[in-house]
């Protein structure tokens, strides 16, 4: 502490190990206590929904895709259904399990991710590496089912791409191998959830009580980790047929943060089995015919992180407009500022990491000319 006692600024990002992607963020700190925190994010901001504004629908589609990778099945899907909602199309139940089963696959992937990047983070490599290693048989899934292992692009209006519809063969093929990723991961997550020098590290720090969580918005693991359920899924239609469990745990620390993920595993997992076990028989494409002029519609859908926003309208020449995205990051960000209060300046970081936080999802292009921010359309950005 200084000799007038004001908090000393620790300042750290954008670049930094412990950052997959770029973002700054700013310490107060007295001794070693943080008393505030500020993080500052759009380093890599792309200006998606400039983008998007007055393109073709499909060709939007295509771009929404590409927002991320680690989610990128999400954000086709979404967009496909705020279109589908906007145009009041019809989608056959087969194509809505084959949407449902590549989007739980994603989340497995995803939270591996996470687990991968959170046991970095603690210094555990060991962990690491193995996270790693079970999100490779998964990829290779997702690769037999869609043939792409990112970007999959699996929905389509009126349902999903012929080539996405596995047949008996692919069936065959993936249930040995998700038998065996699924008792690999029972073997992770018991490992690193009765490992004591992980859980001692984790335990107690970064404490987003469930008001806090509710003031700021919470959304996905954030939110349930604190024991507020406001997963998305509970409103979608597509999982009405399905069982499994909401992940919702009380200790509101980083601890609980890490576990609603590593238990989501087993959740996903178990709807991936009754989607294979239970997948209609019928079509999954209908023909559609394509509505312009439509009223703006807005869809939700429980991205890995959270909950995801799209918004947008059709104009009477069939181009996209008022396109928004919201994503899970910047309110689940918001509340780690406030997590992070309190606690030691070396659990910080692992506490904004226990979030899981996505910048390439929620920086979508701003240009900086003498000071001003301004926005370019599609077209200056096309020359570019």
């Amino acid at each position: 502490m200084t000799e007038d006692r004001r908090p000393v600024e620790v300042d750290v990002g954008t670049v930094h190990p412990v950052f997959i992607e770029p973002f700054r963020v700013r310490f107060f700190v007295e001794d070693e206590t943080v008393v505030d925190c500020e993080i500052t994010y759009n380093a890599a901001h792309r200006g998606i929904e400039q983008l998007l504004e007055g393109i073709p629908v499909k060709k939007a589609h295509m771009i929404v895709e590409k927002v991320c990778g680690l989610c990128s099945h999400f954000h086709l899907w979404n967009s496909i259904r705020v279109t589908e909602k906007a145009m009041d199309l019809e989608v056959p139940q087969r194509a809505e399990y084959i949407r449902v089963l590549v989007a739980e696959l994603e989340r497995i992937h995803s939270h591996l991710f996470f687990l991968a990047h959170g046991c970095e983070t603690l210094g555990q490599e060991t962990y690491t590496y193995r996270a790693f290693a079970l999100r490779e048989p998964v990829m290779r899934v997702l690769y037999e089912l869609t043939g792409n292992r990112v970007h999959y692009a699996v929905p389509a209006l009126g349902g999903v791409r012929p080539r996405t519809d596995p047949t008996k063969d692919t069936l065959a093929k993936i249930s040995p191998m998700l038998k065996t990723l699924e008792r690999d991961l029972k073997a992770f997550v018991e490992r690193v959830t009765t490992d004591p020098l992980v859980m001692s590290r984790i335990t107690g720090a970064g404490i987003l009580d469930k008001k806090t969580a509710d003031e700021f918005y919470a959304v996905g693991p954030t939110a349930r980790a604190s024991g507020i359920n406001n997963d998305a899924r509970q409103q979608m239609h597509e999982y009405d047929e399905l069982n499994f469990k909401y992940i919702v745990l009380k200790g509101c620390d980083t601890k609980d943060r890490i576990l609603v993920r590593g238990l989501e595993l087993f959740e996903s997992m178990n709807i991936v089995r009754q989607i294979l076990d239970e997948l209609p028989a019928g079509e999954v494409h209908i023909p559609v015919k394509m509505r312009f002029d439509t009223q703006m519609a807005s869809t939700y859908i429980e991205a890995p992180r959270g909950e995801l926003f799209h918004s947008m309208k059709v104009d009477s020449q069939g181009r996209v407009r008022n396109y928004r995205i919201r994503t899970p990051t910047p309110p689940n960000l918001a509340c780690m500022e406030k997590a992070v209060v309190g606690g030691e300046l070396t659990d910080a970081m692992l506490t904004i990491i226990s979030c899981d936080p996505c910048l390439s999802c929620s920086s979508r292009a701003v240009v900086v000319e003498d000071g001003k921010e301004r926005l370019m359309d599609f077209m200056k950005v096309r020359r570019c």
